[in-house]
């Protein structure tokens, strides 16, 4: 089988190159560029590609270089934003998996390939009705929740070679193959902004706006705030408080105002009804025939799943989702990640949005 592998200069892409050219496939790497990083900081272009070229030498493959960079600030960044800007939180990563690699990657070079591969800790099942977006093996890796925007023709043309192995395996596989990445440290946050932090890339494209911090339940004015698209609902680090631990609870938009609220066991932190828009199903509606339905679902990328009940919200042109736990940080913007109450299909994902 001709497979296009996206390659980042990471050990899980590289695994995925040896694993699939010892079961004989015909593979072509392929590294793309969004950034224009000079190559300092972690998360370094000259860096990445160097890994690359190694693995492509070591394997005798050929690699490709393409770029989408312009696409990436167009469409990624511009959406990132605009909706940090509306005072909402982004999902960056999730719309670069959609729009830049299984979008355009795939429109231009992956459409020339059977398959496209790539090294994301998630798993894809078939039967006569579709393909199926399934969570991974290992639960603190399972990368299901970036790929929840993607659609069926998308899904149908992707392999994700590691969606049986556990991180640690992977690790051992790559040392055993002596890769030359087989020990480098796995990229955090996100690598386009080279060694610039997330704050600092915001304020070069919004620049600051002071506000007042209020405390919500005294409406004691306790601090100040260089902008409300700095801050997420749930958020507490970097808020430069003492006395805490604070949780941001609440925005005001217009009036540039954070609310915040004291102590970890604040209930204004948590919620069971989170309203959804948009909604966007990879293999099939699981609301097309009833009013409601079982769902293990996410809000942020971690190992852990809420249970509740999806439901049609006849009021309102949007979904309303009734969690059997309380949920920390409801912040609109993000997306809802739907699952099976498996935790085993990843059925979708919708946008949380404020109650109107």
């Amino acid at each position: 089988m001709r497979i296009a592998v996206l390659v980042s200069g990471g050990v899980d892409s590289a695994v995925v190159v040896h694993k699939l050219y010892n079961e004989g496939h015909d593979l072509h790497l392929f590294y793309i560029r969004i950034s224009n990083d000079n190559g300092e900081g972690e998360c370094s272009y000259e860096e990445d590609i160097e890994m690359c070229n190694l693995i492509a030498s070591k394997y005798g493959l050929p690699i490709t270089e393409v770029s989408l960079h312009q696409e990436y600030w167009d469409y990624v960044m511009d959406y990132a934003l605009k909706t940090v800007k509306a005072g909402l939180t982004p999902h960056p990563d999730m719309m670069c998996n959609k729009i830049i690699k299984f979008g355009f990657f795939e429109e231009r070079w992956g459409k020339d390939f059977d398959k496209t591969a790539t090294g994301h800790y998630a798993s894809i099942k078939v039967d006569d009705k579709g393909y199926y977006l399934a969570t991974a093996k290992d639960p603190v890796k399972d990368q299901t929740d970036f790929l929840a925007q993607l659609n069926q023709k998308q899904l149908s043309h992707l392999l994700f070679p590691l969606g049986d192995m556990p991180k640690s395996e992977v690790r051992e596989l790559a040392k055993l193959a002596k890769l030359p990445n087989a020990n480098r440290k796995d990229s955090q946050g996100i690598c386009f902004l080279g060694k610039i932090n997330y704050k600092d890339f915001v304020r070069r494209h919004l620049g600051d706006m002071t506000g007042d911090v209020i405390e919500f339940e005294t409406g004691k004015k306790i601090g100040s705030h260089a902008g409300y698209w700095f801050y997420t609902i749930g958020q507490r680090k970097g808020l430069g408080l003492g006395g805490g631990p604070w949780f941001v609870v609440k925005k005001n938009i217009p009036e540039n105002i954070i609310y915040v609220s004291k102590g970890y066991d604040t209930p204004l932190q948590y919620g069971r009804e989170i309203f959804l828009t948009e909604p966007n199903w990879i293999t099939y509606d699981p609301l097309k025939d009833q009013n409601n339905l079982k769902v293990s679902f996410k809000i942020r990328h971690v190992p852990e799943f809420h249970t509740g009940i999806l439901e049609k919200n006849d009021s309102k042109d949007c979904l309303k989702l009734i969690s059997d736990q309380d949920v920390q940080g409801i912040a609109p913007g993000q997306y809802a990640i739907i699952y099976t109450p498996d935790n085993n299909i990843c059925l979708g994902s919708a946008l949380i949005t404020l109650e109107s």
